[in-house]
């Protein structure tokens, strides 16, 4: 099985000199529809969803994004290069010592991704220990290598924890057929991007007697399009008109755990930050860090003709004069 060329920008529905706030609103409109949460079809939604976040993912970043450019319809040679030849060409993680590749379903992320972004495959340990053959020649034992991959992850799975199916496909040896191996993986609450899942022993097969490797499953956080992430808190973009960071307001905000409200006290200034406590994401000891809405106001760019008149007239009787004001 080969790999499909995945178009992001078309996943997207954006065009190639997307700007990045562009895009970033495009992100957001998308992953507002087909979140799980959310979705009408929840299989087809959180297809969708980490899709979109796949392609989010790399065109976010300005070097994925320059890389993804660059690779154009030369796609299947530069994968060519990286992996051997071109006909023997398979997408997925490769071990971590260099060897054959490997497929993954279920982990959220396509093979083209894993083939191309993936992030570099290291060899965590291994050993070899002297064996002996029948003949009585000295053999070494090679340790099985370890095998990587990303898998993605909510911020719902993150606080709740999760039961994820994950399907790896080796390649057969000797001409064998390819065998399919499914695993339960527990992704335990709290975790954290770039964290580990290791599943012991599930690695690729060692030789003369060496042990197995290990399956690691790393931790990449999906884009969330109302939270953005650091460390064990949260952080949301509170948008007010001005007349409510005047007056005062009681703002319906989202979080993990459902809509809650939030008092802006009056005379609350732009950039401000309002702290839910315990809303955040779960901490090494089990507490959960905080929610924090920052506060942006947004001016209406068309007003009527009666409500230029009442900004007019606030301008007059206003005590307030900006620094730079003549």
């Amino acid at each position: 099985m080969g790999v499909t060329f995945q178009d992001y920008y078309e996943t997207l529905g954006v065009a190639r000199d997307v700007s990045q706030e562009d895009l970033k609103q495009a992100f957001r409109k998308l992953a507002r529809l087909y979140h799980p949460d959310v979705a009408k079809n929840k299989v087809s939604g959180e297809a969708k969803f980490k899709a979109i976040n796949e392609a989010y993912e790399v065109l976010s970043d300005p070097a994925k994004r320059r890389r993804y450019d660059e690779l154009g319809a030369n796609w299947e040679d530069v994968g060519a290069a990286q992996t051997g030849s071109r006909s023997d060409h398979r997408g997925g993680s490769r071990s971590a010592a260099g060897g054959p590749d490997f497929e993954f379903s279920g982990t959220g992320f396509s093979d083209f991704f894993e083939s191309f972004f993936g992030g570099e495959r290291e060899r965590f340990g291994g050993y070899r220990r002297p064996a002996w053959s029948a003949n009585g020649h000295q053999e070494i034992a090679h340790q099985g290598s370890d095998i990587e991959a990303d898998i993605m992850v909510t911020l719902e799975e993150a606080l709740r924890g999760a039961l994820r199916k994950v399907t790896l496909r080796r390649p057969g040896e000797n001409g064998a057929p390819d065998r399919m191996n499914t695993y339960q993986v527990r992704i335990p609450s709290g975790v954290r991007e770039g964290q580990r899942i290791r599943l012991a022993g599930q690695g690729g097969s060692g030789v003369a007697g060496g042990g197995a490797g290990d399956l690691f499953l790393r931790v990449r956080l999906a884009s969330h399009p109302e939270f953005s992430v650091l460390g064990s808190d949260l952080y949301y973009d509170l948008i007010l008109a001005p007349w409510e960071t005047v007056l005062g307001v009681t703002a319906m905000i989202p979080t993990l755990d459902g809509t809650t409200s939030l008092r802006v006290p009056a005379g609350t200034a732009a950039g401000c930050q309002l702290r839910l406590r315990g809303m955040g994401l779960p901490r090494a000891n089990l507490s959960r860090g905080d929610l924090f809405a920052t506060v942006q106001i947004h001016a209406p760019v068309l007003v009527s003709a009666d409500e230029r008149s009442l900004w007019e007239q606030l301008a007059r009787i206003s005590p307030f004069k900006p620094r730079n004001a003549s």
